[in-house]
């Protein structure tokens, strides 16, 4: 290598450190400004290959953020002017040019405004279904692939990437609006907003690529909820969302070990958990549950509270948390709800009645990893060693990410070599 130049691999890995830090909020900004998802997507992939060139023969530079939103408006001002339909963008691609030019002088990190939030409303418009909302936005803002997000779904590639071109194309057609709405257009998209936010820290944290925990993406998603409490105060399942969030994220210390390994809930160390986050979202829940609307997001949080109050996994209230997965089913059925409540009641009436629960759930999560990590476990506690050890083979195959496979194995080796 000459003086100045950087190795190909150290360059690539700071370029996948910055996209997955900074990603959503460059590209945020880029569909601020540009008002196309999919030119913005492309420019800044485009800006992304050029560092890979441009790095490696001069080195990052100080302000590699900036550096890509420069270079992404100039590739989607190249892309504009090679459109068929250029004179149709000629007023936005005056606009993009005035902006690049005043940019180009003090574009430090601090100057890239954070438009997260106008990104998220608009994934989340009422013509918008759900799903859509929620891949768009976990497509977008937590920059997951789509394959990923088609997993999380359980759908094909192919099939997730036409539903999220088709999702760009209505916004463009419909003409909606990039921004953050009134407070009277808010109740038709809470609901969207909170899965939304919810899914994005559930993202980090148990994340389905190489790295177990992303607290990248937990934090944008506590970030975003502190956001929402402000907009719209005194909303039971806000402040029970940020409970929730806040209740888990107390654990993030002690959930993985030195090597990178899982610690599960049983062998964490709880005086380091974290003691403000824990009164945080104990207060937040208290205030939410007072308002006389418990919701799916608070009774969830209640469940995470019963936890970070009890002095042991052994002096954990089961019994407790069997009864809030009652009251969190009736309010929204889900299997998986209805698994985690197994769970509970392995500890709280033994592993035998959960097995005779389990059951009925095998057809709905089927293809559902942690559906049969469970069943091995409840299967290695009564003593049927052979049938754990195929449900831990099962949940093995369905494992997405390193870590959480290599626990699995460690559980499966550890069982006797026969019964």
């Amino acid at each position: 290598m000459r003086p100045g130049e950087a190795a190909p691999a150290a360059v690539a890995a700071a370029i996948e450190a910055i996209v997955r830090h900074d990603g959503g909020r460059l590209l945020s900004l880029l569909i601020a400004n540009l008002r196309d998802f999919q030119l913005a997507e492309d420019s800044l992939q485009d800006a992304v290959e050029s560092a890979l060139v441009h790095w490696q023969r001069s080195g990052v530079p100080g302000s590699p953020s900036a550096w890509l939103m420069r270079t992404a408006r100039r590739k989607a001002i190249d892309r504009i002017r090679r459109a068929a339909n250029f004179q149709a963008k000629s007023a936005e691609l005056a606009a993009l040019i005035e902006l690049d030019n005043s940019a180009a002088e003090g574009d430090g990190e601090d100057a890239i405004a954070d438009e997260r939030l106008k990104l998220i409303f608009t994934c989340c418009h009422p013509a918008l279904d759900r799903q859509t909302s929620v891949a768009l936005t976990l497509r977008s803002i937590a920059g997951l692939r789509t394959e990923e997000i088609a997993r999380a779904y359980l759908v094909s590639h192919e099939s997730m990437a036409q539903r999220l071109v088709r999702a760009r194309h209505k916004i463009a057609r419909a003409g909606i609006p990039y921004s953050v709405p009134g407070p009277e257009d808010w109740p038709a998209r809470v609901d969207a907003l909170l899965a939304v936010i919810y899914l994005i820290f559930n993202a980090g944290y148990a994340a389905s690529s190489e790295a177990y925990l992303r607290i990248d993406l937990c934090e944008e998603a506590i970030r975003l909820c502190r956001i929402l409490v402000t907009l719209i105060p005194n909303d039971a399942e806000v402040e029970g969302l940020l409970a929730l969030m806040l209740l888990h994220r107390s654990r993030f210390g002690t959930r993985v070990g030195a090597l990178g390994e899982i610690v599960t809930l049983e062998r964490q160390d709880r005086s380091r958990w974290d003691r403000a986050a824990i009164d945080e979202g104990t207060a937040l829940l208290v205030r939410a549950l007072r308002r006389g609307r418990p919701g799916a997001y608070q009774l969830q949080a209640a469940i995470a509270a019963v936890h970070a109050e009890a002095a042991s996994f052994a002096q954990t209230d089961w019994q407790e948390i069997a009864l809030i997965y009652d009251a969190l089913i009736a309010v929204q059925p889900n299997p998986v709800f209805e698994l985690n409540r197994v769970v509970a009641l392995s500890y709280a009436e033994g592993p035998e009645a959960a097995l005779a629960r389990l059951a009925p759930l095998g057809t709905a999560l089927a293809g559902y990893q942690p559906y049969h990590a469970v069943r091995a476990d409840l299967l290695a506690r009564v003593g049927r060693i052979e049938p754990a050890r195929q449900a831990f083979e099962a949940a093995i195959r369905l494992s997405a990410s390193d870590a959480e496979r290599q626990y699995l194995v460690r559980r499966r080796d550890g069982l006797p070599a026969r019964e």
